[in-house]
Order: C-alpha cells, then structure tokens, then sequence
C-alpha cells in the first residue's frame, strides 16, 4: 500500500493510524478485558448488548477498521501502479508484485496471526481465516481489477457490495452445508474438517467489492488528489444518510432485523459485511480523511498517527501478540472495560517507537517494503 516515498499522502497515512487505533481497542477488549462477545454474523450468531452502552460503543467504534483497510489497500495499489508505471516497471512485474504481497498476507494469517491468538484465547483445533487471508486474496483479485475501466470498475464493485445479502443461505440454516470452499469465497461460517474444524470471518468476495472501490478511489487521486479528497466529505455524508434510511427501512441490505433501541439500530451485521454495515462505516471513514486532509495546523500533533500508519502490517502483527501477553500477565481472568483503556493505551505507547523505528527501516531496506 505504498506510493513513491516523495509523493505519500499523508492524510491517508493519517486515516490509517486512526483505523490501527480503534482496531487495536477492539482487540485490547477481546484479549485483556476479555469482554468480547459473539461475532455481528448473519446467521446464527450475534450480539446482544442490553443496556451496556459502554460495551457497545467499545465495539461499535472499531467497526471503521476493517472496511477502512480494504477500501485503503486498494488505494495504495492503485497509487502504487501508477508510481511504478512512471518508474518503468511493466504491468506483469506491478502484477507479481502484488501476486506476492497477498500470498505473504495469506501465509502470515496462518502461521503468524493464529498463534497470536491462540495465545490469547488458548489452543485450538479450529483454523481462523481472518482479515489477513482476506487482505490477501483481494490484493491478488486486485490485480485483475486494475485492468478493467473506471466505469466497469465502479459498477462491478457496487455490485459484490450490494448483492452480498442475496447470495447469502437462508439464516435458518444456519452454517449447515456450509463447505470450506464457500467460506473461504463468500459466506462466513464453520465447518467440522477433521478433528477440528474452520472458522471463517472474513471470505474475499464481499470484501473485493470495498477492495475495488478503493482502486477508483485511488485513481481519482491520481487524476487530481485535492478534488478526490474534497470529494470525500459530501460523499461520506451521503452514505451515511443512504445507511438511515436503509437502516429505518430495515428490508434488504441489513441481512438480519434490527433490535430494539439505538443501540439496535446501529449493532449491524459485520460478517459478511451488510450493505448497511458498509454505508455507515465508510461513509465515516470518507468523513474522517476528509477532517484529516482539513486539519493542516495539526498536522504535526497528529504525527504519530502517520507513523502507526505507514507500518499497518507491523503493527497487527506486534498489537497481537503485546496485548495478548498482557492480558495472560494482568489479567488472565479479564478485567472492567474502564480499567482495560488504560493498558490499551500503556500499548499504543510501547508500540510507537517500534513502528517509528520500523517504519525508518522500511526506507532503508525496500525488501520490508514487502511487509
């Protein structure tokens, strides 16, 4: 997700940060107040606040990261095409470039992400297909869409975006039937393989529609990056009022029925990512960089959060494993959400100079680049 060195918006390092943020929140909650509850499924699955506010705006807050990662990592492969193309390199060498990227992204789910939470939560015989597979079996998928027209481009990805809830079973079923092979492409669910079994949150296809949005995002950029920027306020906002009025609708496009209260009509359905989920979530996240873009005078307080953001990868990786083994260390039993916040920001310190430190290395040896 890189552009030139010289040429780096940083409002997108910025929005980055922000999202590396509230995702680490999240994972502070599940790992160290131990406070998580059943994923936001389509079937099945789901959780039920009640009256704890505090626990779902915990949550509720983090839903921004995901869909944020996506739409920007098909950004920077749009900006990174283009800076590539300028330098030379061919559309096969851009192409295996990113062929690679998203096979490390795939392996590491497996081999580096799983143990982490293993450790967290304890073995398991069930195999986790997370955000990483995800991020990259896009990014390979990716490098397809930076072939087609913007136009053609737009359309297909509106389209995996809006017809995610129709090709989804019937919520009765539940998981059953489910094969891997759907899982890994389409519907998250688990399957029984073996002695254990897989467990998947995060197919491609739902994604890939965010993935390309992303790419026309990005191209925008690189036709004129202050206009596209711009453009992203009044956007963001016309999604977000296009998700009330689906939301109050509650017909297609939500996958379940709302519950009761505010807290109901904003606990959407995640997994996969619900027409409605995708609307609020990314009509903040284009709200959100185009504040950052605005924010010049603060730019050098808001400095740090360019540095966790130019090491998305490094940071994922190092959060994991640091809040897994403080929640074993301070509290293997879990602890009060209001106690919680502060070791997740006693993190987010430990984590910076690495990802300072780490970042200065990226430019020194471009093979990092890869990670």
């Amino acid at each position: 997700m890189q552009t030139a060195p010289n040429h780096r918006l940083i409002s997108l390092d910025m929005m980055r940060g922000v999202i590396i943020l509230v995702m680490a929140l999240d994972h502070a909650s599940g790992l160290i107040a131990r406070g998580k509850r059943a994923p936001e499924m389509w079937a099945t699955l789901f959780p039920v606040y009640g009256s704890d506010a505090a626990a779902f705006l915990v949550r509720a807050v983090t839903h921004i990261a995901a869909p944020g990662f996506f739409f920007l990592m098909g950004a920077g492969m749009a900006l990174f095409e283009d800076a590539r193309a300028r330098e030379g390199w061919s559309d096969r060498k851009i192409a295996v470039h990113f062929v690679l990227r998203g096979g490390i992204l795939i392996v590491l789910q497996f081999l580096v992400e799983n143990p982490a939470w293993n450790l967290g939560a304890g073995p398991t015989d069930t195999v986790y297909v997370g955000v990483l597979y995800a991020l990259g079996a896009g990014m390979i998928a990716g490098t397809l869409l930076l072939r087609v027209p913007q136009r053609w481009l737009i359309l297909f990805s509106a389209a995996l975006v809006i017809t995610t809830d129709f090709f989804l079973p019937a919520p009765q079923a539940g998981f059953s039937g489910l094969g891997p092979v759907r899982m890994l492409l389409q519907t998250p669910g688990y399957a029984q393989l073996g002695n254990g079994g897989i467990w998947v949150l995060y197919p491609v296809l739902p994604w890939l529609g965010v993935v390309g949005l992303g790419i026309a995002f990005g191209r925008q950029l690189r036709h004129g990056r202050m206009e596209a920027i711009r453009a992203a306020l009044p956007l963001g906002l016309l999604m977000f009022a296009t998700f009330i009025v689906l939301r109050w609708g509650d017909a297609y496009g939500n996958i379940r029925p709302r519950q009761q209260g505010w807290i109901g009509f904003f606990n959407l359905v995640k997994y996969p990512p619900s027409l409605t989920f995708l609307l609020a979530t990314m009509g903040l996240n284009l709200v959100l960089l185009a504040l950052l873009q605005r924010a010049e005078r603060l730019r050098k307080a808001l400095q740090p959060l360019a540095v966790f953001g130019t090491v998305p990868l490094f940071f994922y990786i190092s959060h994991l494993y640091l809040y897994a083994l403080l929640g074993l260390w301070l509290a293997p039993d879990g602890m009060p959400l209001a106690t919680m916040i502060p070791v997740w920001l006693f993190g987010l310190l430990l984590l910076y100079p690495l990802c300072s430190l780490y970042g200065r290395l990226k430019h020194r040896y471009p093979l990092l680049r890869y990670l």
